[in-house]
């Protein structure tokens, strides 16, 4: 059966099992376009920006682990996409965008919206495509799945030349269509496990280190049994957020630069480090030569290069998370007597840990009239019990996010850990919102942020979802005014938002609901008032404490001993 490219591109998409798409339009992918208004089994979302579409594939993938898929044209449309195949190529996102380009007989030649997208893309994605023969086109649409998910997830790019996408091959089944891609090491080496094992029994002060590689793998059930049975203390990057339960005992919170003080201190003191899909990223570890030194380490990670590259590393294990650590569970089941012993070798380690608790607990003061941002989500967090999804941007917000909304399952967390984008957390919660329209999804957001990708709220609107978009608004790029105020002596430059839209104006000119709390009164009937609206976006402008602070703080290139508190 013979099919034009753009046809092949369409029954790629339904061999995936492709059923929701984000695109923006334009002259070189306009022959996929019309090939789509023929298949409405295909939901394609029209955002207003091509970095919206990215990013809410991004946030699609993050909850359903499964491929976000971004579709657009040439020159600009390519172009706009970098920012976000860079987020999720930090993350380990599994992402497909597809971009049009010129006619094959005119790249190069300066045309029309043409610009050399596989070049400016080849250090944001795990692997590209420029596809030059339309017979080669299957084979590397099902590549670029494959390759988007399996071992170390990241995004693909294929670029599709607009005669191409009119030119003919024959189709054939896709069981058929062999595709080439190195294979991941998935079962790790087993004589590696057992040293970890091994190494493990003779800690008397353990830590699990859990990033984000743990929610990735899908490994949370592993990691839970092992913790419970062990009862090793677990404290979380950023990214590992939701992999263990932040309400459990068991749990640290978050670690690194605006972790907790406890687990911060369990790092530095800790005697076996296990390192389970985390990479010693440079907000957790801070200065490496004072990084945990008295431990040693062993370290799970499906990607060899992220083994021993910041820190060195005393049991290396490449494989996947939830086969590692569910090899290692098979080890500690098999010895009931010595878990118990292991339980009462431990339990100094805990007395320890319960004093750091006591010292400096995660808490905030909040006073009777002024809003301070930790309430906030405070309340958001007891009002949805804990069980919304949560997208945001990045900066305070990010931070008092991650400190006071305590997520007790995995893919409930979307944030820019690795690139630190702003504007990636509306659109992000546009796309988790479509995956799963029945559950609540709040964007937690501040009033930089938020302007970045603001448009989106006309995607938000037309589709009726019912996004939750929690502006904390201190009137300040909030983390660089922190910054300037402790590292350059108050002088605040260049971070005062002094103008800025009546968010609630204009999210009703969007046709949202627009909501305000000036007070703290206010606070919980707004959220209340946000968490009946199912028909459309709600934005609720929170004007908050102007000059606060996010601690704990490990200063940037400081020990994590160095912790600041307040």
């Amino acid at each position: 059966m013979k099919l034009t490219g753009a046809q092949i591109f369409i029954q790629a998409l339904k061999d995936e099992g492709v059923d929701l798409i984000f695109g923006y339009p334009g002259g070189a992918i306009l022959h996929v376009y019309d090939e789509l208004y023929k298949h409405p089994e295909i939901r394609h979302v029209l955002v207003r920006h091509e970095q919206g579409a990215v990013h809410a594939a991004d946030g699609y993938a993050r909850v359903t682990c499964k491929p976000g898929v971004a579709l657009v044209t040439s020159g600009p449309g390519a172009t706009n996409t970098v920012t976000g195949l860079a987020t999720a190529l930090m993350d380990s996102i599994p992402m497909v965008v597809i971009s049009g380009q010129v006619p094959l007989s005119m790249i190069g030649n300066d045309a029309f919206q043409e610009a050399d997208i596989v070049g400016i893309t080849r250090p944001c994605t795990k692997h590209n495509y420029l596809v030059k023969d339309v017979r080669d086109l299957q084979r590397i649409m099902k590549e670029a799945f494959h390759i988007a998910r399996t071992g170390r997830p990241g995004p693909v790019l294929v670029d599709i030349p607009k005669d191409l996408q009119l030119h003919q091959a024959e189709y054939v089944p896709y069981d058929q269509v062999k595709v080439r891609s190195p294979r991941a090491v998935l079962q790790g080496h087993s004589g590696q496990i057992k040293k970890g094992w091994e190494l493990l029994k003779e800690a008397k002060r353990p830590l699990l280190y859990v990033g984000g590689g743990a929610v990735l793998s899908q490994a949370s059930d592993e990691l839970k049994k092992f913790a419970y049975l062990t009862k090793i203390p677990v404290a979380m990057t950023l990214m590992g957020l939701g992999a263990f339960p932040g309400t459990d005992d068991l749990s640290l919170g978050m670690l690194g630069m605006h972790g907790t003080y406890y687990s911060n201190m369990s790092i530095n003191e800790c005697d076996v480090l296990f390192s389970v899909g985390a990479r010693f990223d440079d907000r957790v570890t801070g200065k490496l030569s004072e990084f945990s030194k008295h431990s040693k380490k062993i370290h799970i990670d499906i990607d060899p290069a992220n083994v021993g590259k910041s820190v060195a590393v005393d049991v290396p294990i490449v494989g996947d998370v939830k086969y590692v650590l569910g090899e290692m569970l098979k080890m500690a089941e098999a010895a009931p007597a010595f878990i118990q012993n292991y339980h009462q070798q431990i339990r100094p380690w805990w007395e320890q840990i319960r004093q750091w608790r006591e010292k400096a607990p995660m808490g905030y003061q909040q006073g009777p009239k002024e809003i301070r941002a930790q309430y906030v989500i405070d309340m958001l967090y007891q009002m949805t019990k804990g069980e919304a999804i949560v997208t945001t941007d990045v900066g305070q917000h990010q931070m008092w996010a991650a400190q006071f909304y305590h997520f007790k399952e995995p893919h409930r967390w979307c944030t820019s850990g690795g690139l630190g984008t702003m504007g990636f957390g509306f659109p992000a919660a546009i796309g988790a919102q479509l995956a799963y329209p029945e559950k609540t999804v709040i964007c937690i957001s501040g009033d930089g942020s938020i302007q970045m990708n603001i448009q989106e709220l006309a995607t938000a609107v037309e589709w009726k979802t019912p996004v939750i978009i929690a502006i904390l608004n201190n009137h300040f790029l909030g983390m660089v005014r922190q910054w300037q105020e402790l590292f350059y002596e108050n002088r605040y430059s260049e971070v005062d938002l002094n103008v800025q839209p009546d968010f609630v104006k204009l999210a009703e000119a969007y046709g949202a609901v627009g909501l305000r709390a000036s007070v703290k009164d206010e606070v919980v009937p707004v959220i209340e008032r946000a968490l009946k609206v199912r028909d459309r976006p709600v934005v609720i402008d929170f004007v908050t404490t102007l000059e606060d602070n996010v601690y704990p703080m490990v200063p940037a290139g400081g020990a994590v001993s160095d912790i600041v508190l307040a």
